[in-house]
């Protein structure tokens, strides 16, 4: 008998020592620390970003008609001009000569006039005459005849004489007009932004316009050229507010408003893009036109909702995780006579909408899941929660958006 305890006793302790070597050497499963954000409620922002160029609402580029050669120079950059003002002249000597001479071809073609009417009027006395002689039978017919054809020819030159001179007046005036264009005046009120042509310098508009100066009318009003992508041009609509940031200002915020979308699209490295121009005011003169614009057009926003951390959408815990978590409750459960819950998750969206989950965190530990079925207002790092995921989700729960093991966090602490 005291033999057989013996054994017992030996086969006790081996299995003590097994269990005790099993539970040593067995891996064990590791700790996870979890980083968490709280739901909340508030105001969302839905915006579209992009980048764009101030420019004056109202631009006039000046330039010349004729060519030749810059004699003076009455504005320079930022030069404040007003409408009729002298901007530049040209060398007029060219074309003050040519206004001379065709004032002197009118002179000649005048005189010729002067030439054709007396010619008309003697050759009309010897018609008269003849037709006298002829009703008396005192001359041939071909006498009459041939006055009748003076008189006829003189009829006629005195009318090419005549237009002659209507086309000598129409080149006397488009002489002095092309005399006129060499002074460059300022169509407008306005600002001088840049100037292009110096002194000396000979301008040609023998083929295109050449631009001398670019006037702006107001620079109080600007306006802001962006190219917003496809795919979110349709939630761009005139009206928007909008707001603006400038490197030059980098603490002022500039309020602007969406005042049209062109239809016309361009094409920038393959990707379809709208120009949308927004109206800004500019009334400290701080803005100046070729600026670039860091705009974000406000396209909805929400206040008093309910919203979650995009990341915390975007969380998936690891495999793990919440197994191991689960015995952790389900031995303290059975400690205290209690049950591990599981958590309840939905088997789809009833709206037919992608379904998505957040995990919430109590104590550090995973205490279960709530689908997402149907959101709202997405500002890219918060989103509005809508649907049936109100009645689980309260204002001040801890949401996991980020997970690492407890070994990880304290080589992190350690490191700091």
């Amino acid at each position: 008998m005291k033999k057989f305890f013996k054994i017992l006793m030996v086969l006790a302790a081996l299995a003590a020592a097994g269990y005790w070597g099993y539970r040593r050497l067995a891996p064990s499963s590791p700790t996870y620390v979890y980083r968490t954000q709280a739901v909340t409620r508030g105001s969302i922002t839905s915006s579209i970003s992009a980048t764009g160029t101030v420019n004056a609402v109202e631009m006039v580029e000046v330039g010349t008609q004729v060519s030749g050669t810059i004699q003076e120079l009455y504005a320079d950059f930022n030069s404040p001009v007003k409408k009729g003002a002298l901007l530049a002249l040209l060398d007029p000597d060219v074309l003050s000569s040519r206004v001379a001479e065709s004032k002197a071809n009118l002179a000649v073609l005048n005189a010729g006039v002067a030439k054709a009417r007396a010619e008309l009027e003697n050759a009309t006395r010897n018609y008269n005459r003849n037709k006298e002689l002829w009703d008396r039978k005192l001359i041939a017919q071909l006498e009459l005849d041939s006055a009748q054809t003076s008189l006829t020819l003189a009829k006629a030159s005195l009318a090419e004489a005549n237009s002659r001179v209507v086309q000598a007046h129409e080149t006397l005036r488009q002489a002095e007009t092309n005399l006129q264009y060499t002074k460059i005046v300022s169509p407008i009120d306005g600002v001088v932004i840049s100037r292009q042509v110096d002194v000396g310098q000979t301008v040609a508009a023998s083929l295109q316009t050449p631009t001398l100066f670019s006037i702006a009318k107001d620079l109080t009003q600007m306006q802001v050229e962006a190219n917003i992508d496809e795919a979110d041009i349709g939630r761009i609509n005139e009206g928007q507010r909008a707001i603006c940031k400038f490197d030059s200002w980098p603490d002022d915020s500039f309020e602007a408003v969406v005042s049209q979308k062109r239809l016309s699209p361009e094409t920038i490295s393959n990707v379809v893009t709208y120009v949308v121009i927004l109206k800004i005011e500019n009334k400290e003169r701080k803005l100046m036109p070729g600026m670039t614009a860091n705009i974000s057009v406000i396209t909805e926003q929400r206040d008093g909702v309910i919203k979650v951390p995009a990341a915390a959408l975007r969380f998936t815990p690891p495999a793990d995780a919440f197994a191991a978590e689960k015995k952790t409750d389900e031995a303290s459960a059975a400690g205290q006579g209690g049950l591990f819950v599981i958590p309840r998750r939905r088997s789809g969206a009833s709206n037919g909408s992608v379904e998505q989950t957040v995990w919430l965190v109590e104590n550090g530990v995973l205490k279960g899941s709530v689908a997402i079925n149907e959101t709202g207002v997405n500002d890219r790092t918060w989103i509005e929660i809508r649907g049936e995921a109100l009645d689980e989700l309260r204002e001040g729960q801890e949401l996991a958006v980020a997970v690492t093991t407890e070994s990880e966090a304290s080589a992190a602490a350690g490191t700091k």
